[in-house]
């Protein structure tokens, strides 16, 4: 390996804190990783939020586990990615004003549902995109105003999850542009926060300074950082931000190449050159976001998925004790196209309030649990090209091939079932860590090892298996 071409990146989850070290192949070259979990609010113990002088702790531990395993010598640069929307107020000199509310948090569930009284949520929607989430961080500071509103007479600054943690590495307080994309408070058009929005709310874009694209240096490891987390010190820290996107890339997806996130829950995602943020996307639960690079929209929709499977393990094979996926899937195998007349209404699938549960028809004296968990798959699969359709209206675009990554992807029934019923080829990605991957392609990229995060990209071998349509 050439001197510099490793980077770190600190993955912040809601279940888990994780460093990884990755080559400029793309290899994983060492990681750590400790539980993440959210906290009582001090304030209102009802609530929860994120405490970050824990996972700041946490990092640094994952951080020197990881570095225990690599020549630090090498190391090119840093980045954080974590999940969207949480973040905080700090005053100008770095001091937090207010904990992080977690969007597990239900306290912003009442503002959003009465959003209106602010914006109209059509006119929110089709300017910003994004789905209205009661976790969605305009409503956060809609609660930090109405309840805390003595923190804004501050000079004060609102920093994003990954931002408030690339701050305790390098000092400086820097946000980007995917983590804004999830707000509900930027402009489609112009990848930046919408004056017009934020005015009906009583704040300005002064709040979030000017946000940077990923693959921006935006500081280096301070001598404090440097050692709690035995990183060396000057190292650059490289802005990336929000996970989704960076797994979006690291999946190897282009323009216009579906991706399908299977896991818990199945997230369709498609980097498209244009958007839709209609009347009709909105009823269908199409949220859009900031790709991680300029010029390309985020487009997705989602879908619970694995968890209805899960129960169908739990409930149906109870009895299973080792091999019981393969002993689920062969079953199935056998049982005919149809399911023989057993058939799930898809609503069975959805996990929101104020909706309705989904029943499981044609049930006789004679059905199978293996025909109950052929009937799921085939309803997933159909709720796949459901959601294909409505990105491709949404985005202007016809699929050619979706990508496939996540824990159901090793279910070849289900790949077989999707690739069939979705009528395009099914590339599924083997590799695990396509969030972390991806990231770390804008990190070698700013850091000089290549000319673009795309010719990163390219040095990885990603092992692709395809599957037809009609594949047997």
């Amino acid at each position: 390996m050439q001197r510099g071409d490793t980077v770190i990146v600190f993955d912040c989850g809601a279940t888990n804190i994780r460093a990884i070290a990755l080559s400029s192949k793309g290899e994983i070259l060492a990681s750590g990783s400790f539980p993440n979990n959210t906290r009582p609010d001090p304030y209102f113990p009802c609530y929860r939020i994120w405490d970050i002088n824990e996972i700041w702790d946490k990092l640094c531990l994952a951080s020197r586990k990881v570095i225990e395993k690599v020549n630090p010598t090498r190391i090119a640069g840093i980045t954080v990615t974590t999940f969207g929307v949480d973040g905080t107020l700090f005053d100008r000199n770095g001091n937090m004003l207010y904990p992080v509310i977690s969007w597990q948090c239900e306290r912003t569930r009442p503002i959003m549902a009465e959003i209106e009284k602010y914006i109209p949520l059509a006119d929110l929607y089709a300017e910003n995109g994004v789905l209205p989430f009661a976790f969605n961080t305009i409503n956060k500071l809609i609660w930090l105003k109405e309840n805390r509103p003595g923190l804004f007479d501050r000079q004060c600054m609102f920093l994003f999850m990954p931002s408030i943690l690339t701050f305790m590495f390098s000092g400086e307080m820097v946000n980007d542009v995917t983590m804004a994309g999830t707000s509900m408070m930027t402009t489609l058009s112009s990848r930046r926060f919408s004056d017009r929005i934020l005015g009906r709310i009583g704040l300005n874009s002064g709040l979030f300074g000017t946000p940077v694209e990923a693959g921006t240096i935006i500081g280096r490891v301070t001598k404090k950082a440097a050692s709690d987390t035995s990183l060396p010190e000057g190292i650059p820290v490289v802005a990336t931000g929000h996970d989704t996107q960076f797994a979006i890339f690291g999946s190897g997806a282009g323009k216009n190449q579906p991706v399908l996130s299977s896991g818990t829950w199945e997230i369709l995602m498609v980097r498209a050159e244009k958007t839709r943020t209609e009347k009709e996307q909105l009823e269908a639960g199409i949220t859009t976001e900031f790709d991680s690079m300029p010029g390309l929209y985020n487009i997705g929709n989602q879908w619970l998925a694995s968890g209805v499977l899960e129960w169908a393990r739990k409930t149906l094979y109870g009895d299973i004790h080792e091999n019981v996926y393969e002993y689920m899937i062969s079953g199935a195998e056998k049982v005919p196209p149809g399911s023989n007349g057993v058939k799930v209404i898809p609503g069975f699938f959805q996990e929101l309030k104020d909706k309705p549960g989904g029943q499981i028809l044609g049930l006789t004296l004679e059905t199978t649990r293996d025909e109950i968990y052929r009937a799921m798959l085939e309803a997933l699969a159909e709720k796949l090209k459901e959601g294909k359709k409505a990105l491709e209206i949404a985005g202007g675009f016809r699929t050619e091939e979706i990508i496939c990554v996540g824990g159901g992807s090793k279910n070849r029934l289900w790949n077989k079932l999707r690739a069939e019923t979705a009528g395009v080829p099914l590339k599924i990605i083997h590799h695990k860590e396509t969030t972390v991957l991806g990231a770390s392609f804008f990190t070698q990229y700013a850091c000089g090892n290549f000319s673009s995060p795309e010719e990163a990209r390219s040095a990885t071998d990603y092992c692709a298996e395809i599957v037809e349509p009609g594949a047997k």
